[in-house]
């Protein structure tokens, strides 16, 4: 059973209310709940972002993705209206980083991420969301607005039991360094991603 461990406030460049960094007993990967004041929420259930460790995009504003901009986007977002960051350390869709990388150089050579993936007898997206469906119940939260472009986060997540009463879809990120990594989840995993 998934448990809330510890919980401590940390000032963010954001500004805004400081939100509360959430850890949890029951994992074996240290996955954080990323909690906001909840500002203008009107009787609405949350907002949710699930958003998978990405080192190169987060920290590092990689061009090959479009995982920092959309991590950015909800943390400016939460942070005027409140809202749950779930960040689940399941790196370069659940293969790791020195796999993602890997992958990188395969994609240099004109294969897609999911066909990288597969090069290397790796999955296409070994992600689960289950993590993040049980760090939402430990926090007392069984229905909420979906904040993602990806429609097996909001599968996922229903078939662990949260009720997801709307989805909002994030902003594209389109640059010329991504634009067949984004075609590529339209395509292979469909992404509602406009291009």
């Amino acid at each position: 059973m998934v448990t809330i461990k510890n919980r401590v406030v940390v000032p963010l460049a954001e500004g805004g209310i400081p939100p509360e960094f959430i850890t949890f007993n029951g994992f074996t990967e240290e996955h954080v709940a990323i909690v906001f004041p909840q500002l203008k929420s009107g009787g609405l259930p949350p907002l949710v972002r699930v958003h998978s460790e990405c080192l190169t995009g987060d920290v590092f504003g990689s061009q090959l993705c479009d995982c920092g901009p959309q991590l950015h986007e909800a943390l400016s977002c939460f942070s005027r209206e409140g809202g749950v960051l779930l960040y689940l350390r399941q790196e370069g869709r659940g293969i790791g980083l020195y796999a993602k990388l890997s992958a990188y150089a395969l994609q240099k050579k004109g294969l897609d991420t999911f066909e990288a993936n597969r090069h290397l007898n790796l999955p296409e997206d070994a992600r689960s969301f289950e993590p993040a469906a049980q760090m939402l119940r430990a926090l007392g939260v069984d229905r909420i607005r979906l904040l993602t472009n990806n429609p097996d986060k909001a599968s996922q997540l229903e078939e662990h039991g949260i009720e997801i009463e709307s989805i909002i879809p994030t902003g594209v990120y389109l640059n010329p360094n991504n634009r067949r990594y984004l075609e590529a989840k339209v395509r292979h995993k469909q992404h509602t991603i406009p291009l």
